[in-house]
Formats: structure tokens, C-alpha cells, sequence
């Protein structure tokens, strides 16, 4: 046990912490010749592409140090702000944490948080300096602000650059130094906590702990504590670039386990795995229920789908375990799946990894937050979607989710984004200057308004430079009302939202004009309106198709063209009485982009 160190990399997205954790594992030769890729760890197509950390990984590297041999655990964490929640269960299974740092852009909103996260489970704090080698690093400026933000000497932090390699072997000293090993009782009853999982469609699901206590080897009889079901543990063994099998797994270490486990359910990330035989006393802290931000409908295109969805969103969670989903279903888009992301980034990889992984094509509905209703009983509803709002007749008041949003920028952009945030309803709780030129804002703001385009927004003011960060921040009574869209006197429940009541009548006129554009003309005039309760605050009308049934009449008495024109009219009414309007699927998808 002396000699494991299990350790993770914690920065902001960008900072170099996946190409630092290339040069740890060439070092120390655990990845050579042929496999020896940009982004090693990455191993979904889709965190390629984007050049973002989406999974953790974890990955056992060997070292020699003063002659004797280290075993290293790198767990590899995600940095964007939608993906904390992958951070904290990373976090929860290390002793110690590597805090990388750009030189050329010092300390930015999410190394802030992912670091309080590190602080709060007493985790060891390396400080590294990285991209030393380009033109433009400041490293002088940036130690001041780590010492200002964490307290340390100079001389603890390692000035290092993941393209040339300087300082790797550093920072594996100080890895082997400064991390304290793991503690445990080897004879103790087994304690494993399990910080991920993954499905294998031909070994059904694997699941990654960390041994705090006691140990496991191959073919033990071993139970899951939360779920307090029993299997064979057919394969037990260390991650290095694949997994290896062991015969046993010691205090301290970090490996997999396959078992058979067929369904997602029975894996639960934050879970203990102990023996049937000498049960462990009580579970270990897991980790917090993830709770989601955002929720959004999920709808198979074709309805008959809908199975395949089910089964696709279930594969899904098992390999990322803040989404949370249940059965919905809308009058417009049918049977469907009502999804609980962590963010809007959140969202749109789960829509895609749904479409590249499992050959789906969906359909999302527009993304809203959750909302408390209080009836006048003094009764609270949870309101996922604008239908479940109980009527104003017995609804006494509505709270929404604020967040405390952090936006840390270069001063000269302050004005507008200071703009920015009191469009979207934010009050300012604190400016504080971290150095001549570098300012951070921090605001309160309700959820619903950075959902949809604050983030683009805010970098397209700042120019790329102000980075964002946010923590919930509990609710707050809010003047929301539900805005319906009427067809002909109908509702129809997909388009309806909930709005902040100055904000309503401008959305309402923006969705009648957009859907005006996109609903074909029928043979009887349409009414769009929209209306908060019984009072109508917007109208668009598409005027009917008509047949010119005066075409035969040349000449004679005008009372006979009348005639067929009275007889046109009196069809139209009826035909408008037993019509209805057909709402094209793109109208559904324009809604979500109102702002283009």
C-alpha cells in the first residue's frame, strides 16, 4: 500500500490537462510505439472532435523512483462546468490532485470550483504551471495567483509544457513525494467503492472501484450494498491501456470487475461492493444524487421507436450517470422520454452520442427548468413542463432556480457584460479585481435565463476571454406565467412555456409571427394567438386558399356573382368549424430558435 498513489488532474477546460496526461504516460512507458496518440485517454469520437474531456478515465502507470517501484493510478477528469459531476466521483477516489494552470491565461472560473472540490475531500494540492513553451506565458503573474488562491511556496509549484515534456519527471517526483498513499485495513471486511461503470455488449456491464478495505480476488462471492444483489466476481484486474486481469486486488488499488450484470439498475455509481460471506458493516459515503438542471422531451421521430429509445437512453446512463429520464408522452410528438441534463453542453452530447452510438434519430423538445408551484392549500407541485402548471385559479405563487454565477473577464469587457447580466435578470453580488486587469463578477441569476444563449453570448462580448462558472443557489418566488399558443381556439401543449411575465408578450408575438411563416395555408382561414390564461396578447391570421368561383360568370347581373360568393362563405364556416390544423414538425424545432 506504501507504494500506490492515486491521483487526478483537476483544470479548466483548455488548460493541457489531457495532453499533460499523454507525456505522464509515455514517461513512464505505459503507452509506446504504435499506440502513442494526441489524447490518449479520449476515446470517444466525439471527445476528439471537439478537443473536450467528456468521461473520466482511469489508467495504472509504473515507476521507478530512488530504486523503488511505484504503482500510479490516474483517474483523467472532465473540465467543462457540465461534467462536474464526473469531477466529484473522480475526486472522492484520490488522495491527491495535480491543479494544472495555462501560463498564458492564469486562473479561470472552473479551476476555481473543481479545486474547492479537491479542498473539500482533504485532497493533496500539486500546483503545476503548464504550456511554459509558448511566447505568450506569463508565469511570474500566474504563480502570484496561485499562491494568492491556494496559499503555497514558489518553490511547490512546477513549471511544465505537455507538448515539449518539460517538468514531467517533476511533477512524477513530486506525485511519489508530496500524495500520501492510500490508507485502509487489509484484514478489515471488503469495502469497495465504485467511481464508474461502462456497458460491453459482450461482457455485460463493468463497473470501476477503488479497494478502501479488505481485498477481492477473482471467483469471490461479492453483493452490491445498494441494491443488495449477489454475483460471481468472474474477472477482476488493473486498467492499464486495456484492462488486465489479477488474481487479486489489494487495499489501495484501483481496477474493474465484470460479473455478468446485464442491466443498468443494478449498478449504481457511488455504491459499495463487499463479500456475501464477511459483509462490511455499513456502505461507504458515496456520492451526492446528481441533480439535474435542465430538463428537455426526447421523442423518437418515428413512433414505433419508441423501445429503442428506451433501451438506447438506458445503455446510455450507465456510462454517464448524471442523466436522469422518464416515460412522457405529448399530444403532438406522441410517446416520448422527458430527460434531466446537468446543462445545455450536457444535452447536446447526449443527443448526439444517442445518434452516433445507437443510430437514433430524435427530436428535443424545447429545454426548460424545474419550477416549484404552490397552490393556495399551501400544497408545492415540482412543474417539469408548462402543462403541469396548476391553473391561476389555484395557484398562489411560482418559485424558480437561481444560480451564483461566476464570470471571471479581462476589465476592459466589464461594461458589457455587466449589460448582459441585467438583461437576463441578474443582480450583482460582488466585483472583486485578482489582479490590475483580470476582474471577477459575481451574480445572482435565475436558471431559465442562462439555459438557452447566455453562454455565446457572453463569449462573443468578452471576445473568447471570460470564462464562466455556476453553482445552484437555491429558489426564489418569480413572476412566471404560462404562455399557450392557440390554433383556432386549440392549444397546443408542445409550444407552451413559461415565461417571466415582462418577457411574455415579446415571445408571444416572436412564436405567432414564426409559426405564421411555416404552417401551410389551409382552403379556411387560421387564427394563431397567444394567450397567458383566458387574455389573448398576440395575433397572426393566415388567410385562406381561395377559388375564384366567380370565373365562369362574364357578363349578366351582378347578384349572381353575390350569389356564389355568399355560398362560398357559408362552406368556409363550416369547413372552419370541422377543420384542423396539421402543426409541421419543423415548426417545433423553429420554436427553439426564436432568437435567429
Amino acid at each position: 500500500m506504501e507504494h500506490i498513489r492515486n491521483f487526478c488532474i483537476i483544470a479548466h477546460i483548455d488548460h493541457g490537462k489531457s495532453t499533460l496526461a499523454d507525456r505522464l504516460l509515455e514517461y513512464t512507458k505505459t503507452v509506446t510505439g504504435n499506440d502513442l496518440q494526441a489524447q490518449v485517454l479520449d476515446d470517444m469520437d466525439l471527445e476528439r472532435e471537439r478537443g473536450i474531456t467528456i468521461k473520466s478515465h482511469a489508467i495504472q502507470m509504473d515507476y521507478n523512483y530512488k530504486g523503488s517501484h511505484y504503482v500510479l493510478n490516474l483517474i483523467d477528469t472532465p473540465g467543462h462546468v457540465d461534467f462536474s459531476y464526473e469531477v466529484s466521483r473522480s475526486i472522492a477516489a484520490c488522495e491527491g490532485a495535480l491543479l494544472i494552470v495555462d501560463a498564458t491565461q492564469g486562473i479561470q472560473a472552473q479551476t476555481i470550483s473543481n479545486l474547492y472540490q479537491a479542498i473539500n475531500h482533504n485532497l493533496e494540492i500539486i500546483p503545476v504551471l503548464n504550456k511554459m513553451d509558448m511566447p505568450s506565458a506569463m508565469p511570474d503573474e500566474v504563480e502570484d495567483q496561485i499562491i494568492d488562491l491556494i496559499g503555497c511556496d514558489r518553490s511547490d509549484i512546477i513549471r511544465a509544457s505537455g507538448k515539449t515534456g518539460q517538468g514531467v519527471e517533476e511533477i512524477l517526483a513530486a506525485i511519489v513525494e508530496r500524495i500520501p498513499h492510500p490508507t485502509g485495513d487489509p484484514d478489515a471486511p471488503l469495502q469497495c467503492l465504485i467511481f464508474d461503470s461502462v456497458f460491453n455488449s459482450f461482457r455485460g456491464i463493468i463497473a470501476y472501484f477503488k479497494v478502501v478495505n479488505g481485498s477481492i480476488a477473482t471467483g469471490d462471492m461479492v453483493k452490491f450494498v445498494a441494491t443488495g444483489k449477489a454475483y460471481d466476481a468472474d474477472e477482476v484486474g488493473v486498467l492499464r491501456l486495456d484492462m488486465e486481469p489479477r488474481k487479486r486486488l489489494e487495499t489501495g488499488d484501483v481496477g474493474y470487475i465484470i460479473s455478468g450484470i446485464k442491466t443498468s439498475r443494478e449498478v449504481k455509481v457511488g455504491d459499495t461492493i463487499t463479500h456475501v460471506g464477511r459483509p462490511c458493516e455499513e456502505a461507504i459515503d458515496g456520492f451526492e444524487e446528481v441533480k439535474p438542471m435542465v430538463f428537455a422531451g426526447i421523442y423518437p421521430i418515428a413512433t414505433e421507436d419508441y423501445e429503442d429509445l428506451r433501451a438506447s437512453i438506458e445503455k446510455l446512463q450507465l456510462n454517464d450517470a448524471s442523466l436522469t429520464f422518464q416515460p412522457e408522452s405529448s399530444m403532438a410528438l406522441g410517446f416520448g422520454f422527458r430527460c434531466g441534463f446537468l446543462g445545455l453542453l450536457h444535452m447536446e452530447i447526449v443527443q448526439e452520442r444517442l445518434e452516433r452510438e445507437f443510430n437514433m434519430s430524435v427530436i428535443t423538445t424545447v429545454p426548460n427548468v424545474p419550477y416549484n408551484a404552490y397552490t393556495r392549500k399551501g400544497e408545492m407541485v415540482e412543474v417539469h413542463t408548462p402543462s403541469a402548471l396548476p391553473e391561476p385559479t389555484v395557484l398562489d405563487h411560482v418559485e424558480e432556480p437561481y444560480i451564483r454565477a461566476q464570470v471571471i473577464t479581462k476589465s476592459d469587457y466589464i461594461g458589457p457584460i455587466m449589460t448582459l447580466c441585467l438583461s437576463k435578470r441578474g443582480t450583482m453580488v460582488r466585483q472583486t479585481y485578482l489582479t490590475a486587469d483580470r476582474v471577477e463578477l459575481e451574480y445572482d441569476m435565475p436558471l431559465a435565463e442562462i439555459v438557452f444563449d447566455f453562454y455565446d453570448k457572453l463569449k462573443s462580448i468578452s471576445r473568447g476571454y471570460a470564462s464562466f462558472d455556476y453553482q445552484p443557489n437555491g429558489y426564489r418566488e418569480s413572476r412566471l406565467v404560462k404562455t399557450d399558443i392557440l390554433l383556432n381556439g386549440e392549444r397546443v401543449d408542445a409550444l407552451s412555456a413559461l415565461t417571466f411575465i415582462d418577457n411574455a408578450v415579446v415571445i408571444g408575438r416572436k412564436m405567432c409571427a414564426k409559426l405564421k411563416e411555416l404552417i401551410p395555408r389551409q382552403q379556411f382561414e387560421i387564427a394563431i394567438q397567444a394567450a397567458i390564461g383566458a387574455k389573448i396578447i398576440a395575433r397572426e391570421t393566415i388567410k385562406a386558399v381561395r377559388k375564384d368561383v366567380t370565373a365562369k360568370c362574364y357578363g349578366g347581373d351582378v347578384s349572381r356573382k353575390r350569389k356564389l360568393l355568399e355560398k362560398q362563405k357559408e362552406g368556409k364556416k363550416r369547413m372552419k368549424q370541422v377543420g384542423n390544423v396539421e402543426v409541421p414538425q419543423k415548426a417545433f424545432l423553429a420554436v427553439l430558435k426564436l432568437d435567429d
